[in-house]
């Protein structure tokens, strides 16, 4: 029997963006999903169909590709530190109030990042039949036609792959703590697995309900392998992304941390969108 990282990677390709064509492929998809599919967005705010933000130029972004039809399922972004403003406030920053400062206060600014635009078209999650728009039934078609009952089991991992493609990301940048604004299903889903973020907020109100987080990357990969060895084999790439947690700290604190590089107390770090 072939194990989830190998059946997942008969079907499906991680694709680092790293093209202007192929962020805009990002951006077309983030569009369907957060403007068209969600309503997340107002889709009038973007006529040339690309959603885009003031982040995107500090991100490093990912997509998945469906290798039979050449259709993107999924993408994310992690978002750096910018390099042109290191106090700049990531998102989570200006719009959730924290209320865990112990967390947060020595850790060094550059090793933080944000997971965000974390999204899979609806195309891949739809049961066969359901309707949706004109070109969504295009696409469905065309996915019927090809998608064998097998295949479509492996699309329930299509989370697991894109967290996958956040660690091929990190492999570079080398962030020890990643942020999250976290819908509560979702929350409960990656604590199911294994990957357990830890609130540092109240749930708030961003676009929907959402639950500031934070998590470890080290320490949560080493307890994702103890639980089960087939999740860490797909999220690392059977260990090539990882480095195991008593690595992670080596490098002291540097003074230019979280809270004192915001110029703020954590605690009282709120925003509105």
């Amino acid at each position: 029997m072939k194990n989830i990282t190998k059946s997942f990677l008969d079907y499906f390709d991680m694709v680092p963006a790293t093209t202007d064509a192929l962020k805009d492929a990002v951006y077309r998809l983030r569009y369907q999903v957060f403007c068209l599919e969600a309503g997340v967005f107002d889709a009038k705010q973007y006529p040339d169909g690309l959603e885009k933000d003031e982040y995107d130029a500090h991100s490093r972004h990912y997509l998945i590709r469906h290798r039979k039809t050449g259709i993107y399922a999924a993408t994310t972004r992690l978002i750096l530190r910018d390099p042109k403003d290191v106090a700049r406030p990531f998102p989570i920053e200006r719009y959730c109030r924290f209320d865990r400062p112990d967390l947060l206060d020595k850790i060094p600014r550059d090793r933080m990042a944000e997971v965000s635009r974390f999204c899979v078209s609806r195309y891949f999650k739809r049961r066969p039949g359901e309707p949706g728009t004109v070109t969504g039934i295009s696409v469905e078609k065309r996915l019927r036609q090809l998608v064998s009952e097998d295949e479509r089991r492996t699309w329930p991992h299509l989370t697991l792959a894109l967290i996958a493609c956040l660690h091929k990301i990190n492999v570079t940048h080398n962030t020890t703590h990643w942020y999250a604004m976290i819908e509560p299903s979702l929350f409960r889903l990656l604590g199911l697995l294994g990957i357990e973020f830890t609130p540092i907020g109240p749930l708030t109100e961003c676009y929907g309900k959402r639950q500031p987080c934070i998590i470890k990357v080290p320490e949560y990969l080493d307890r994702v392998k103890k639980k089960n060895r087939h999740i860490w084999d797909m999220l690392t790439d059977y260990g090539r992304f990882w480095r195991d947690s008593g690595e992670s700290d080596a490098r002291p604190p540097s003074a230019n941390t979280v809270g004192s590089s915001l110029g703020i107390t954590i605690r009282g770090a709120s925003g509105t969108r």
